[in-house]
């Protein structure tokens, strides 16, 4: 399958249960986000779909419906070991602990405090953990591999929550939307939520203008309740770069951020240990080429790909743990093969197999190294045997149940 993206349409605000309500209503199917959501070791909690009318046009309301019961309150650590845990795609994994550490940065900035020390209250409960991962999930089964987003309708008035009365918006998402498209409108009330306001900031490429695109599907996610001023819905467009998938070309495409700086004054070390907090802040790669500068110095040129959306960070990371002066940053296209993961049943243990396709043929299959490593030194086995008997597994169609 080639690439899609999605554009959400923020017109009337978002929040997380209208991102899933909206890929719903654009055929994502609520059973696959069902079993999607069991891998997430997560109880308590049931969901719904139905239809919605709001201001005249239809759209799918999505439901989480938690047990009576005292459900804890969380810290980010809580959050991320919940993540960790679960039976997700790596891919899911990092995209939604990606989007908690964000909201747990907002935060701690609202009220004075640290990431780590934030307890979270409506973030943090099993709806919202639900709504989070949902969405990664949701955007995952729809084979959405780039997200852009228009600028971000604000409301006014106020908002009741854990901290008392506050201002629309909320200081967490005030936070969140710093540097991002937004525009008020007078509804006198809260249109986009700090949930909302973390997945789509977190995971958009783009934000503003629609991209070029091929419109394949169109959904609307609806609020809750009706409100005057315009239909309460979020709107997702879903289609396909445009050329891809065009006379016969089999490859997905998407945009990310290429930083690369030269380093002539560091440490072996260094080097390495600004390789290892990169990829712990969120980095796609990062690797390090040898080059020879001026006055004939040898020196190294890190190069890292990233998000867009985490180019300032990866920045930051990058001056903080090296002795450079400077980075370089651009946008850069990949083509990429279509791929999915699939768990394969080994004398080990079940791993997780990436495997790449063209015209529905399989190319190439790599067992996850992480998944590996793992059952490596659980059972004390070699790492190239688990791997071997994973390519293996794959060969012989031992897919493990889902």
């Amino acid at each position: 399958m080639s690439a899609r993206i999605a554009y959400f349409d923020c017109f009337s605000g978002a929040s997380g249960d209208m991102i899933i309500g909206a890929l719903l209503d654009a055929g994502l199917k609520l059973d696959e986000l069902r079993r999607g959501l069991r891998k997430l070791k997560l109880r308590g909690y049931g969901v719904s779909a139905r239809k919605a009318v709001r201001g005249g046009f239809k759209g799918t309301k999505f439901d989480v419906k938690v047990s009576r019961g005292k459900h804890p309150h969380r810290k980010l650590a809580d959050i991320v070991s919940l993540i960790e845990a679960s039976g997700l795609s790596q891919t899911v994994r990092r995209r939604a602990k990606s989007v908690f550490k964000r909201l747990a940065a907002a935060e701690a900035r609202a009220h004075g405090t640290t990431p780590g020390r934030v307890h979270f209250h409506e973030v943090g409960a099993v709806d919202a953990i639900v709504d989070v991962v949902g969405a990664v999930v949701g955007l995952e089964l729809l084979g959405v591999t780039g997200v852009h987003v228009s600028a971000f309708a604000t409301g006014t008035g106020y908002v009741d929550c854990a901290h008392g009365r506050l201002p629309v918006p909320a200081p967490a998402t005030a936070s969140l939307l710093e540097g991002y498209p937004v525009r008020g409108i007078d509804a006198g009330r809260e249109l986009t939520t700090p949930t909302g306001a973390a997945i789509l900031t977190t995971l958009g490429a783009s934000f503003g203008v629609m991209p070029p695109m091929r419109v394949e599907r169109v959904g609307y996610g609806a609020g809750d309740g009706q409100r005057s001023g315009g239909p309460n819905l979020l709107r997702v467009f879903l289609g396909r770069p445009p050329g891809v998938g065009e006379n016969g070309s089999p490859c997905e495409t998407d945009a990310v951020t290429r930083l690369e700086t030269n380093i002539d004054d560091a440490t072996p070390e260094v080097c390495a240990g600004a390789i290892e907090r990169l990829l712990e802040a969120g980095a796609l790669d990062v690797w390090l080429t040898p080059v020879v500068m001026k006055k004939g110095r040898a020196a190294w040129t890190l190069h890292v790909l990233c998000e867009n959306h985490d180019a300032g960070k990866m920045a930051e990371t990058i001056f903080r743990e090296t002795t450079t002066f400077g980075v370089r940053a651009e946008e850069v296209r990949r083509l990429k093969l279509p791929r999915k993961t699939v768990r394969v049943k080994t004398r080990y243990g079940a791993v997780a197999v990436k495997v790449g396709m063209m015209d529905g043929r399989v190319l190439t299959v790599s067992p996850e190294y992480e998944d590996c490593r793992r059952i490596a030194a659980k059972r004390k086995a070699a790492l190239r045997d688990v791997y071997d008997a994973a390519k293996a597994a794959f060969a012989r169609g031992q897919v493990a149940s889902k």
